[in-house]
């Protein structure tokens, strides 16, 4: 009977998990894409759309990906937050050059940094194409 109960707790527990999860993807999806939208019609209201802005609408589409990923797999791939902080300063690295010309460290600072995750995402490639992680299940009885 003690059995039961705390296979019925565990499930209820289970159950109250996935709806947080799926309700907070969805809050999470929902304001990348309201930011997004936002960010666009702003563009549009400028009349002028520069490099920086299109690397912010890619910034939302990899955000937006990285969701839909985790929605789907419930794993969350690293990989996308690294592409998400090179585009990041990738920008700002733009910004620095068109702000004023004159020579400043961040020129050699923010190019470093992109060289240093763009080898990260190496390393991580190289070692799940050679050490392939087994699929994570969840085990669970549902008698």
């Amino acid at each position: 009977m003690a059995n039961h109960a705390e296979r019925s707790i565990k499930r209820f527990g289970n159950l109250l998990s996935e709806i947080f999860h799926y309700i907070a993807l969805f809050v999470i999806g929902s304001a990348i894409v309201w930011s997004a939208v936002h960010a666009f019609f702003e563009m549009v209201q400028n009349g002028v759309i520069s490099v920086e802005d299109i690397l912010l609408l890619f910034v939302y589409l990899e955000l937006g990906a990285m969701v839909g990923i985790y929605f789907r797999t419930s794993r969350l791939p690293v990989r996308f937050f690294i592409y998400i902080a090179i585009t990041v300063l990738t920008r700002m690295l733009i910004d620095v050059v068109q702000s004023d010309h004159t020579p400043r460290l961040e020129i050699i600072y923010v190019p470093a940094a992109i060289l240093i995750l763009t080898f990260a995402v190496l390393c991580i490639r190289f070692t799940s194409y050679k050490y392939p992680n087994a699929v994570i299940t969840s085990e669970r009885s549902d008698d």
